[in-house]
């Protein structure tokens, strides 16, 4: 294994640790959820999506509670959905969702990472295209046990799959950005329990580097992703081994 794997799983395990910063990120997902189809999660796909990855982030369910009446609040202040693309080290995009209630200060932050740490904040759309807006259910594999990949492969491609991919830890399912709200209702029919599902944006194509310009590009997303305001960061930097 080289540096730049190992220096990967030391930012993971160090962004897996932010527990309290993971708390605060799901409340967002639940405020925008309610903002935009309210708080029945019974009729508000995007709510139950963001309860159940309350779940998965172990948040206790008085605090989930707690973030469906802040969010019902009419004195609550909205969150917005917001983005910002760029180039990082090494000509490496990066794309960065957040939520924010001060957009002025949000961009500020964002700015002010990407200058800081050898990268350059782009205008609208400078690499959207390179990404594809995709649907990821994750599901650990001891929630698998005793099913067949293969047929429910089968059953799910009418409902919206686009492909299966599977490692020793969990299996990761994905669909196209218009299946996403109704794919996780077809999981659960198939008695599948998600662990997580979000929208992702996964590059058309990434770039290999040594792993010094590895680190350099990770101490910028490591930047971006302590924000409070920052969702997800995507990237075009090729991990793999």
């Amino acid at each position: 294994m080289g540096r730049a794997f190992e220096y990967r799983k030391a930012a993971k395990m160090k962004r897996w640790a932010g527990m309290a910063k993971a708390f605060t990120k799901v409340g967002r997902e639940i405020n925008i959820a309610i903002k935009e189809g309210g708080a029945d999660p019974d009729y508000n796909p995007r709510l139950r999506l963001a309860i159940n990855n309350a779940k998965a982030v172990n948040m206790p369910k008085a605090n989930v509670d707690a973030a469906i009446k802040r969010a019902t609040d009419k004195d609550t202040s909205a969150y917005e959905e917001v983005t910002f693309e760029g180039y990082g080290p090494h000509g490496i995009a990066v794309f960065v969702e957040a939520t924010t209630d001060n957009n002025n200060r949000t961009v500020a932050s964002i700015r002010h990472a990407f200058s800081k740490y050898g990268g350059q904040m782009g205008t609208s759309g400078s690499v959207d295209y390179m990404f594809n807006r995709r649907g990821q259910f994750i599901v650990k594999q001891e929630d698998l046990e005793g099913k067949d990949i293969e047929e429910l492969e089968l059953e799910l491609i009418d409902v919206g799959l686009d492909r299966i991919e599977t490692d020793e830890d969990e299996t990761i399912f994905y669909t196209s950005f218009e299946d996403f709200a109704g794919f996780g209702p077809e999981l659960e029919k198939l008695d599948v329990k998600v662990s997580k599902a979000e929208l992702v944006r996964l590059p058309t194509h990434t770039k290999k580097l040594t792993d010094e310009e590895v680190e350099d590009v990770y101490k910028l997303i490591e930047k971006l992703e302590e924000d409070d305001d920052v969702a997800s960061v995507f990237h075009t930097l090729d991990e793999s081994e």
